[in-house]
């Protein structure tokens, strides 16, 4: 890396790039280098926490409900703020990265929201990163309209989705921006630069700077970003209450502090998401150890499993006890190819979406274009001409701890087929995220860097618990490897073996793979495309 810029103690590293300028000014950086000094101990603190609390877990401590936070549960009073401009009616959110062309496809859509994901659909080389970050504000100032070399021209619609952005999670540092030779954390840097650059454009638009948090496992993860809001908006003399923030319920740990989560942000909050996916990895993760939360394949892990319906009802009877919208999780589904193809993919998406509908979601995220129409009839059935059914309390429900970790009914062995599945995705996901690229079709869904997580963690704990034998997995890595090298010539094997030996086949279950292949592979290195 070469430097860019030194700005106060912020220093940008990484070669320069088409407008980067516009992104990086002394201004912004000084704005991230100011919140950087102000938190940077507690994202410390934080982070040692989880690790505590994630051994504690390996050991057999139970999870339960706080006693300590009770009061704040059976308060019946307390509520969260109102929707903002723009965050009234939620009945369809798409997701993608901050691509040019996809940010296009995604706000004409015709979905409500439009996600922004730097995290899981981004893998963050520097240049993404600061693209991702003029991508929107060309959306804000409609300057994203843009004619390919083939002729295929995007242009805006005169309504498009409202912008939420994803930030990176608490656990992933920008090495490419430095404060003392210590790397910035990287949900500061998406979060400042979009906040310093866009927060008033949306303002002066009728609409708002509007948040994604994810990975959070706790309140006090939670009230850390409370504070940087606040921080954030008394810098640029914004009002306080302007920040409106979604926060993904994509840990187990996380389950249990769901109300206390929304009343650390209640003045900024927009309610809660069920990020099913992450959810599944953070479950796994957490209990790989323990024999008895051995799950069988992944795909044979439905919504409707006990342990998944429990976390689902009591995020919507959470969510509506305070005011505060319930977003349903994510259908991937490509809806291409054959026509039989395409009417079981929107077949099954409509399922899905009837039943998170019925028990009283007030929206659901798709993730392509494609599927916002069978989202939007499912949701205009239920909801008619009602923005939302936040009315909807669900008093019936009532989860205990038990239900939220009930694994023993959903467990069952893996299947050859699974074995092999889970080893070819993690190894097709990595090679893609390495060479720049984080949102990824993989048969015939749109797949991001959960689908790997869960994949790569599956594999640790059957071997750990002896579900599949070692010489079986490396025989089928082997063969993946070459398969993947067969279908893609630049495919980078030796880093993508080295990816998953780290990951999936070693003595310790790494947190994250992102961690891991950005230390080691990503940093510096510009996108390479196939």
């Amino acid at each position: 890396m070469t430097t860019l810029a030194t700005t106060g103690r912020v220093q940008v590293l990484g070669a320069p790039g088409d407008r980067h300028e516009e992104v990086l000014t002394p201004e912004a950086l000084d704005f991230i280098g100011r919140l950087d000094a102000a938190f940077a101990a507690r994202r410390f603190d934080l982070l040692t926490e989880r690790r505590r609390r994630s051994a504690l877990l390996r050991g057999g401590t139970p999870l339960d409900f706080s006693r300590a936070t009770r009061p704040i549960r059976d308060d019946p009073d307390w509520r969260v703020a109102r929707p903002a401009p723009g965050l009234t009616d939620r009945r369809v959110e798409i997701t993608g990265p901050p691509e040019r062309s996809m940010a296009v496809n995604a706000l004409n859509s015709g979905a409500q929201v439009w996600m922004a994901d730097f995290e899981d659909a981004t893998s963050p080389t520097w240049e993404n990163i600061v693209r991702g970050q003029l991508t929107l504000i060309d959306a804000i100032d409609r300057r994203i309209d843009f004619t390919t070399t083939s002729g295929r021209e995007y242009r805006l619609t005169d309504r498009p989705a409202t912008i939420m952005v994803r930030p990176r999670g608490w656990h992933l540092t920008e090495k490419h921006l430095v404060v003392d030779d210590r790397p910035v954390h990287a949900a500061l840097v998406d979060f400042g630069l979009y906040f310093f650059h866009c927060a008033r454009r949306q303002i002066d638009a009728g609409s708002g700077p509007y948040f994604y948090l994810p990975k959070l496992e706790n309140r006090y993860e939670a009230r850390l970003w409370n504070d940087v809001f606040l921080l954030a908006q008394d810098l640029l003399d914004i009002p306080r209450g302007t920040i409106r923030a979604t926060v993904l319920i994509e840990t187990i740990t996380a389950a249990f502090e769901m109300e206390e989560i929304l009343y650390e942000l209640r003045e900024h909050s927009a309610g809660l998401n069920a990020g099913r996916w992450d959810y599944l990895f953070s479950l796994i993760k957490n209990f790989a150890h323990r024999p008895d939360f051995v799950l069988p394949d992944r795909a044979t892990v439905t919504m409707t499993a006990p342990f998944m319906r429990a976390y689902t009802e009591l995020l919507v009877r959470t969510c509506h006890k305070r005011g505060a919208h319930a977003i349903g999780g994510m259908a991937a589904q490509l809806p291409g190819g054959e026509p039989a193809a395409r009417e079981a993919a929107l077949a099954t998406v409509r399922l899905d979406k009837e039943r998170e509908a019925e028990d009283g979601f007030d929206g659901s995220w798709v993730a392509h274009p494609g599927l916002v129409p069978v989202c939007r009839t499912v949701f205009d059935e239920v909801l008619g001409e009602r923005p939302h059914q936040l009315e909807r309390t669900r008093d019936d429900v009532h989860i205990t701890a038990e239900h939220l970790v009930a694994v023993r009914r959903t467990a069952g062995r893996p299947t050859p087929e699974g074995v092999r599945d889970n080893i070819a995705v993690a190894l097709r996901y990595y090679d893609a995220w390495l060479r720049g690229q984080g949102a990824v079709a993989l048969n015939g869904l749109m797949e991001d860097a959960a689908t790997a997580e869960i994949a790569r963690v599956q594999i640790w704990q059957w071997l750990k618990h002896r579900a599949v034998d070692r010489e079986t997995v490396l025989g089928l890595l082997d063969e993946e490897l070459a398969a993947l090298g067969a279908t893609y010539p630049w495919a980078q094997l030796d880093q993508v073996r080295d990816l998953f030996e780290r990951t999936a086949l070693g003595r310790e279950l790494p947190a994250f793979f992102t961690t891991e292949a950005y230390a080691r592979h990503l940093v510096g290195r510009p996108a390479v495309r196939g």
